[in-house]
């Protein structure tokens, strides 16, 4: 964490320095190309370099390349830089032709990629040398023991050094909090605290111009876009149900619809082939799996995969969670499971309108049944259709506690457009790359990784509660 001062120049010169990285990277390019910069393709080049740094704008945003206070490691960034990189490629490429500047070498555009990568990546690593002993700042954390301890953690930061995080009980009184905020910098309020006592510590943080993160309750993001209106001489809040309106309801069908149906042409070849070597290993078994789900409304449907495993997994051993030496997996469904072929199916369900691109990832009525249970407001999740991928898998991990998905699927319910979808599409490709994202932390006795008999959610919540009772 940085003061917002901090952060805005931080931004600002990284964002700054990665734009100078592609202009280097083309300049470069030019000269291991041609030695020279010939007059007809550096012309195209001229005309084209404003959309070149535009595209490099977007995904510098969209990847926050930017953003170097996060729990990134050296890995992550730069499985983000490739990622945007091979993108911004693309787009230039497509934009050339677009924009009828044939000139523009397709050479050059690919040598400039490698070297964009390299320098990027330098650039950061050298900002993070200069950076590291600089003192991020005191976080105050306010809540129990179960809370904080999870974010503890969270907060201090492994690329740069000089967080310090105190942790105080909810129950402290606010005299015994205004002399921790004189020394804080900035102050994490958890879910467990009242209403009154969140209220009380803003009020005196803000007294002391102190920058306050409140984690919200379930209840409290039922309130996110609340409408004010007056009532007489009362002003009111209108608090709307949860879901989509006709018209964005609309919009996403008529994208989902239109995307899905271009994607499942363009990978046509990529399903044939997938469904050819899972044929080839297992003639006599299916090439596609499928299981009911519960999608909008609670409305049952069936969604399809590539099958990764052996014909009838589960009547040889029961429902279990699938290890990564699992001998069920076939040598196929092991590959189709890493790249995440195995899901390409479900644009099919897109299609049909069971499901959408983005959205909470569909469950099974049992677990669905079990976690409304535990979680009041779970059931909120199935007013929207369920998707391929969703603002909780970008924003989380395999192992992250369903608490925290719920907050990210009614999060992105409740803040829903057709941006925001574009911008979890693009960040899913980060995902694709990130076995954080798709698998636990490893247990001395196994690596669990997601079963064709069993939901990725399903394992993810089971595989939290073990984590939750041998913490404790």
């Amino acid at each position: 964490m940085t003061n917002m001062g901090e952060s805005r120049n931080h931004k600002f010169l990284l964002i700054t320095g990665d734009l100078l990285c592609i202009l280097i990277a083309y300049i470069s390019a030019f000269y291991v190309r041609y030695f020279d910069f010939p007059g007809r393709n550096w012309d195209a080049f001229i005309a084209l370099l404003p959309w070149i740094l535009l595209i490099g704008l977007f995904f510098i945003s969209v990847y926050e390349l930017y953003n170097l206070d996060r729990k990134n490691t050296i890995s992550d960034i730069v499985r983000k830089i490739l990622v945007a990189t091979a993108l911004m490629t693309f787009l230039t490429m497509a934009a050339s032709y677009l924009f009828r500047e044939f000139a523009m070498p397709r050479s050059v555009v690919l040598i400039a990629a490698v070297f964009t990568v390299i320098l990027m990546v330098l650039f950061k690593v050298l900002y993070l040398k200069l950076t590291r002993g600089h003192v991020i700042g005191k976080v105050l954390l306010i809540g129990d023991e179960s809370n904080t301890a999870k974010l503890i953690d969270k907060i201090k930061h492994p690329m740069l050094k000089g967080s310090k995080v105190q942790h105080i009980p909810e129950d402290t009184t606010i005299e015994h909090i205004d002399y921790y905020l004189e020394e804080s910098d900035y102050v994490v309020l958890c879910t467990d605290l009242t209403k009154e006592k969140k209220s009380q510590v803003i009020y005196h943080a803000m007294e002391r111009n102190k920058v306050v993160y409140v984690i919200p309750t379930l209840y409290e993001l039922l309130l996110q876009r609340a409408s004010i209106t007056p009532l007489e001489d009362t002003l009111v809040m209108g608090v709307k149900p949860f879901g989509l309106t006709w018209d964005k309801v609309f919009v996403k069908r008529v994208f989902d619809f239109v995307a899905s149906a271009i994607l499942l042409l363009l990978i046509s070849p990529v399903l044939l082939f997938v469904a050819i070597i899972v044929k080839l290993e297992d003639p006599k078994g299916s090439v596609i799996y499928s299981q009911e789900r519960l999608g909008k409304n609670d409305k049952p449907f069936t969604i399809y995969k590539f099958r990764s495993m052996i014909t009838g997994a589960e009547k040889l051993t029961g429902p279990v969670l699938a290890s990564s030496d699992d001998n069920r997996i076939t040598k196929v469904g092991r590959f189709i499971r890493s790249t995440r072929l195995d899901e390409l199916p479900q644009l099919f369900n897109v299609l049909k309108g069971d499901m959408s691109l983005v959205g909470p990832r569909p469950e099974r009525e049992f677990f669905i049944k079990e976690l409304a249970q535990k979680y009041y407001h779970y059931g909120y999740r199935n007013r929207v259709q369920p998707g391929i991928t969703g603002y909780a898998q970008v924003m989380g991990k395999y192992s992250t506690e369903v608490e925290d998905k719920l907050r990210f699927d009614l999060y992105y319910i409740r803040n829903y457009s057709l941006w925001l979808d574009i911008i979890i599409l693009l960040k899913t490709f980060l995902v694709i790359f990130d076995r954080s994202k798709s698998e636990g932390a490893e247990d001395s006795s196994e690596n669990n990784a997601p079963s064709d008999e069993q939901s990725e959610s399903d394992q993810r919540d089971r595989k939290t509660k073990e984590k939750s009772t041998i913490n404790v």
